[in-house]
């Protein structure tokens, strides 16, 4: 049974993620395209560095060669919000994707993006996903479709590049330390920035199918090199993206890592306050309240949406958004393509330090102090399918009163369960669809009651 996600479908190599179960996938796209009117544009084909994956995409290619369908086919793995770009700049049906993402090592994964370059909708991957558990004979084609190899690498980095200063960042000279996680954002971030004057340094830099033995996030866990790095270098940043670079990891000058929940809020209020941005703002339940605060200081219209870029992608589509974001580590921002772009996240640190002329850490706490401490965490309770949904269920029917010894003010269904507390805290339960364990978000205006809500969560189970 091939089931799509949240972003795709993704297997074990071998194991379902086969060559033959591609093929039906392969087809299932080559089928909506044909049926819903995009069969007359080329297709754009890109995959990350994982093992077979270059293979995995030219099988996708000849499904469409054979379909009559025309095709661009990356040279090399590549960047996800590259080869979505590409979609817009080649006004492309669309692109498929061959990746896992952050996934470990031993999974592959294809998404299809559609023509609006951004994450596919529900009703897509729903269509999709009934099509390729069925035995599809696609249309005889009238001719077979061409398929060209093409490079998007450089045009990308002109385009990206319009997103920053270049005098600004040129006078700053900083030292940064890149880290594209053996992924393909590879000779991206640090040829952008050896462009204009940053003295760069890229590790773990060649293809590895392994990604290092470690899954390829940019979490505080998997970055320790790049944090013993910037210190010993005495960097102003180490910036990371994980094996697709959709997503990204930011440590400060003093080797801390700043989480997706600190660099969105930091960049909001940059975005606005010093570069001029106007608009609306948007985050995923599971993300901090801090926008909220920015937000309102500044009367900006905030929307929350369930967990998932394509909820706010579909929000970016429809209105100017400042930017978009979620605490996984992806963001968007006004004048860019709808869906996750960790090169442009990581450059825009870049120009904040740039024209801020201060350390991460000064203006982390800067935000801080203006707005009011923030912290945020996460945890995994690993329960059988019956507890999950009983937990759930147990807290949509009979809301606590209580949480942590702090009254519930209001409960938020928008996606799972959101307990908010009446001092501003707020838990988050949300159910996985995949996996029998229930994924718990807290943020607390201090370490200790961050850590008493997470540990009364713990004590439930």
């Amino acid at each position: 049974m091939i089931k799509f996600g949240t972003d795709g479908w993704r297997a074990v190599i071998s194991e379902e993620f086969t060559f033959s179960n591609l093929q039906k996938v392969a087809k299932a796209i080559a089928l909506y395209l044909l049926k819903h009117g995009f069969g007359n544009k080329p297709l754009i084909i890109g995959y990350d560095p994982r093992f077979l994956a270059d293979k995995f995409a030219e099988e996708v290619a000849k499904v469409m060669e054979e379909a009559g369908i025309d095709c661009f086919l990356a040279e090399r793995d590549t960047p996800t919000p590259v080869i979505a770009w590409e979609v817009k700049d080649k006004k492309a049906a669309g692109a498929v994707m061959i990746t896992a993402s952050h996934n470990p090592a031993r999974y592959c994964g294809i998404k299809f993006i559609p023509d609006y370059a951004g994450p596919a909708e529900e009703s897509i991957t729903r269509e999709l996903e009934e099509n390729s558990n069925k035995e599809i004979n696609l249309p005889p084609a009238s001719k077979k479709g061409k398929v060209e190899r093409f490079e998007p690498r450089e045009r990308y980095c002109r385009f990206i590049e319009s997103f920053i200063d270049p005098a600004v960042i040129r006078k700053a000279g900083l030292q940064v330390v890149c880290d594209p996680m053996y992924g393909s954002g590879r000779g991206y971030l640090d040829r952008i920035l050896q462009n204009y004057g940053c003295r760069t340094e890229e590790i773990h830099a060649q293809r590895d199918v392994l990604f290092g033995g470690r899954n390829p996030e940019p979490s505080a866990e998997n970055l320790e090199e790049l944090r013993s790095r910037v210190k010993e270098l005495s960097a102003a940043a180490g910036l990371a993206n994980d094996g697709d670079a959709d997503r990204f990891g930011v440590v400060d000058e003093q080797g801390n890592f700043l989480a997706a929940n600190q660099i969105i809020p930091l960049l909001f209020e940059y975005l606005v306050a010093d570069r001029g941005f106007t608009g609306s703002v948007v985050r995923s339940v599971a993300t901090s309240h801090l926008i909220d605060r920015i937000a309102h200081s500044y009367k900006i219209k905030m929307h929350e949406t369930p967990v998932g870029f394509k909820h706010i992608a579909k929000i970016m589509r429809n209105e100017a958004v400042i930017i978009g974001g979620e605490e996984s580590g992806g963001l968007s921002i006004k004048g860019h393509i709808p869906e996750k772009d960790g090169i442009l996240a990581n450059l825009l640190v870049v120009d904040l330090l740039a024209r801020k002329n201060k350390p991460l850490s000064a203006l982390w706490k800067a935000l801080v102090d203006k707005y009011g401490p923030t912290f945020t965490g996460r945890i995994d309770l690993h329960l059988t399918v019956d507890k999950k949904n009983q937990l759930i269920s147990g807290w949509k029917e009979n809301t606590p009163k209580e949480f942590s010894g702090t009254k519930v003010i209001m409960a938020n269904l928008l996606d799972g369960v959101k307990l908010i507390l009446a001092d501003g805290s707020w838990i988050l339960a949300r159910p996985s669809g995949t996996e029998p364990l229930v994924r718990v978000y807290a943020e607390s205006d201090s370490q200790e009651k961050l850590n008493a809500i997470l540990d009364s969560a713990k004590n439930l189970v």
